[in-house]
């Protein structure tokens, strides 16, 4: 399950990379467009993503900041955005290579941003859950990108694990 967290880690940090690409190319005006995604714009959406990765990552560690309200624009500066974006990857990734079976069938305590009743859960589902959650938004991301007339973006796994440099997950 270890090596399973580890590649979902590596594939997140892959497909990021290409959103950000993406929206790299964009006007600020096309950025900041509301498209009809969750939150709106391609910026409010992937300001979320990083609003959730943190928080979850305080829950998961007891460190690092976290916001209190899951539709913050922590940065409204989209070079800022992409420098905390490859920080966040990287922490996750670091902390998920160095976990150990042990923790990830443990268990954590934490209190929703959106019900303030302490929670006790495994560790191991609410990890997918954070991966699944990042896919989500990646797609509504991939949407947002569409409804601008933007050329698709190849993010199925599949692709990531014929690339050479994660080709080892795939044998």
């Amino acid at each position: 399950m270890l090596e399973h967290f580890r590649m979902f880690a590596d594939y997140n940090s892959w497909a990021n990379g290409l959103v950000y690409a993406a929206a790299e190319r964009l006007t600020d005006a096309e950025f900041r467009e509301n498209k009809g995604a969750y939150f709106g714009s391609l910026h409010a959406t992937l300001n979320h993503v990083l609003c959730a990765d943190r928080i979850w990552m305080k829950r998961f560690t007891g460190m690092g900041d976290a916001p209190t309200t899951l539709d913050a624009i922590l940065f409204d500066d989209f070079a800022a955005l992409v420098a905390a974006r490859r920080a966040e990857d990287a922490r996750i990734t670091a902390w998920i290579a160095g976990l150990s079976q042990d923790t990830l069938s443990g268990s954590f305590t934490y209190t929703p941003v959106t019900n303030p009743v302490e929670i006790t859960q495994k560790l191991g589902p609410y990890l997918s859950h954070v991966f699944n959650h990042q896919t989500h938004h990646r797609g509504q991301c991939h949407m947002t990108l569409t409804a601008l007339g933007k050329k698709s973006l190849g993010l199925d796994m599949s692709y990531f694990l014929r690339d050479p440099q994660f080709a080892h997950y795939a044998n």
